[in-house]
């Protein structure tokens, strides 16, 4: 081989060798910054959608701890650390992980959740939220921590606001990315579409952060649940399979699985 070929052969090498870089780097960042937004991808992992980045990781800063505790009225579980929803009584319990900012959590309540409302509300079961903030530390933003805070402020208005700003938040899901629900005025905004949400205690609470310290601990919670990736549902300590097919569960199939699993007719 001549020495112009040689040279030719190592310049290419060379070349293969960077673009190899490039490749592997665009995936690193990709993972990073933007998570894995595809059902598909994220239902490989028995249905979870959005997985932490590290189960070392706490989600939410010293800032948003640093304020006084005030837990809001109405929280239940452990430190007032959960958001129960239906009757005390019921026989089983489902229990949603989830975050505001996840994508996937979305698509399973645009899906699902008016019948997993109608299964609470029917008495089949009580839900339990535990809530997460861990996207903000995957994502960068703070988009999770505010509409945590906000939904805070929501349960200290009653349970029942709670659930409808709950579901106002994820119909109105910006992209994860541009991490819209860190703007204080869009939570306000959709704070408009419950009826008799937006009291003075509540316009105050989200605008001061006053729940930014229980949100903190909601998220702690959830950091120490095991639990690796949201959504994450769970009847009577089961985890269920909501993205059957790499798909967000219907509402038909998940009552069907939600009587398996319960053994009713």
């Amino acid at each position: 081989m001549s020495t112009n070929q040689q040279k030719k052969q190592s310049a290419t090498s060379r070349l293969h060798e960077q673009r190899a870089r490039e490749v592997q780097a665009e995936k690193r960042r990709r993972r990073i910054v933007i998570g894995v937004s595809s059902v598909a991808v994220l239902a490989l992992v028995g249905g979870v959608a959005f997985a932490v980045s590290g189960s070392d990781q706490k989600s939410t800063p010293d800032s948003a701890a640093s304020g006084p505790l005030v837990v809001p009225a109405n929280a239940s579980g452990p430190d007032g650390t959960l958001v129960t929803y239906g009757k005390a009584d019921a026989p089983h319990t489902l229990k949603v992980y989830e975050d505001f900012r996840c994508p996937v959590c979305e698509k399973l309540e645009t899906t699902a959740g008016k019948t997993m409302q109608q299964l609470a509300d029917d008495g089949t079961y009580k839900i339990e939220y535990q809530l997460a903030t861990f996207l903000d530390k995957n994502l960068g933003g703070k988009g999770s921590k505010t509409a945590l805070n906000a939904a805070g402020a929501a349960l200290n208005e009653g349970v029942d606001k709670f659930k409808a700003f709950h579901d106002v938040l994820y119909a109105n899901q910006p992209d994860e990315r541009k991490d819209g629900f860190g703007d204080v005025n869009t939570i306000l905004d959709l704070a408009d579409k419950v009826p008799g949400l937006k009291t003075d205690a509540f316009v105050k609470a989200v605008k001061e952060g006053t729940y930014l310290p229980w949100a903190a601990k909601v998220s702690t919670a959830f950091d120490n649940s095991g639990v690796t990736g949201t959504p994450t549902v769970q009847l009577d300590g089961k985890q269920l399979n909501v993205f059957p097919g790499n798909q967000p569960i219907t509402g038909d199939a998940f009552k069907a699985l939600v009587q398996q699993t319960t053994g009713a007719k």
